[in-house]
């Protein structure tokens, strides 16, 4: 195993790459680790680097360990690069591609993976800081100078930024493909009103990064919906199992479908919808509310920038709906937000308590911190 350590530098990003190209080829499995990370200690001792690699793996991808300890996905190199051919068949075929999400995440290390089967080098954006909205313009001129196609991919509190800032580049991509959180019905129409073709994908590092762009999924790539809406899939782009865990692996396969923790609902077109995590299902007064659907409602109404929505425990409810609202400029009237959702989804799923905040918690690239969010709401 190879250890590899980021800070979202373009220097630290080519030694990740070429240790990446070189596991494709059969070389040793990389680790990749975020040394800006607090738990990226404990993250490499669970992943145990002293002992043998699980077979055929390419890459071990650790998760965030949000729901419990650090788990490592295996990841095959023919599953990586199944990943990238479907993911340029759908978007219009290969082109070159800008990275700027981190690399040590499965979104960010795809890019470099894409890139490769393209045959070309990615633009890298410098990441050691944060995310700037004007770095990310000049690199973006930069790439669009080139042949094209011209993709990236970012997270949706990226692209919120970027149109804020009146990004103009945006427009020239072939695609930008949003993932690693919903993307709502607000924030895509503003993209496309300034001409982005935005790709919303869904998928985890399980599946090599998206596998269901824009609700339906890649070649190659099935899915169904298991007991109580769980969104099952299957196909070449899966994971092989976890590392050093055939407890947890045995788990989460069902005769080769991959049991995921979300829920969905496929329309008559078979179009899928996510909505949301099993273990963010709010089982209030016996009414089981999925908080997504929650959040739709809400980020939908006027004056709500963002929100997250979380089951707080209640003596006398079990669990009651609670709401982190960010306002986009002066916060709208509570009344109307528990309207608009009673209206749409019934009184069960009305928040009992909302709570206005300067910002969503984050962790990981994108991803709302939901322990973070019921801190905020029980303090």
């Amino acid at each position: 195993m190879r250890v590899v350590w980021t800070d979202g530098s373009p220097e630290r990003v080519a030694e990740l790459r070429d240790a990446v190209l070189t596991a494709l080829d059969g070389g040793p499995a990389v680790l990749p680790l975020d040394q800006r990370n607090p738990a990226a200690g404990d993250v490499l001792a669970a992943m145990a680097a002293e002992q043998p690699v699980e077979p055929g793996t390419a890459v071990i991808m650790p998760t965030s360990g949000s729901t419990g300890g650090p788990k490592g996905v295996l990841l095959s190199a023919s599953a990586l690069l199944a990943s990238a051919m479907a993911t340029h068949d759908r978007l219009g075929g290969e082109g070159r591609w800008l990275l700027a999400t981190p690399a040590n995440y499965i979104g960010g290390l795809q890019v470099l993976v894409r890139a490769h089967q393209a045959g070309t080098a990615p633009t890298v954006l410098d990441m050691s800081a944060g995310f700037d909205p004007g770095a990310f313009a000049v690199a973006a001129r930069s790439l669009l100078a080139e042949t094209g196609p011209h993709y990236t991919a970012l997270v949706p509190t990226q692209l919120g930024r970027l149109l804020d800032a009146g990004n103009s580049e945006l427009a020239g991509f072939s695609a930008v493909v949003l993932g690693g959180a919903a993307l709502d019905d607000r924030l895509r129409s503003r993209a496309e009103q300034a001409g982005v073709r935005v790709v919303p994908a869904y998928g985890m590092s399980e599946t090599a990064s998206g596998c269901v762009y824009d609700g339906r999924p890649l070649d190659g790539v099935r899915v169904r919906l298991g007991e109580g809406d769980r969104i099952e899939i299957a196909g070449p782009v899966l994971t092989h199992g976890y590392r050093l865990r055939p407890d947890l692996t045995a788990a989460a396969f069902s005769s080769g479908w991959f049991l995921t923790s979300d829920l969905g609902a496929l329309d008559a077109d078979g179009r899928l919808s996510v909505l949301g995590r099993v273990d963010d299902v709010i089982n209030t007064g016996g009414v089981k509310v999925p908080a997504g659907a929650v959040e739709r409602v809400l980020s939908r109404q006027p004056g709500v920038r963002s929100v997250c929505v979380v089951g707080l425990p209640d003596a006398e409810w079990g669990q009651l709906v609670a709401a982190a609202v960010v306002p986009d400029g002066e916060a709208p009237p509570v009344a109307d937000l528990l309207a608009a959702v009673r209206a749409e989804l019934g009184a069960a799923h009305v928040p009992k308590r909302v709570r206005f905040v300067a910002r969503l918690p984050l962790i990981g690239p994108g991803k709302i911190d939901r322990s973070g969010v019921r801190t905020t709401l029980l303090g």
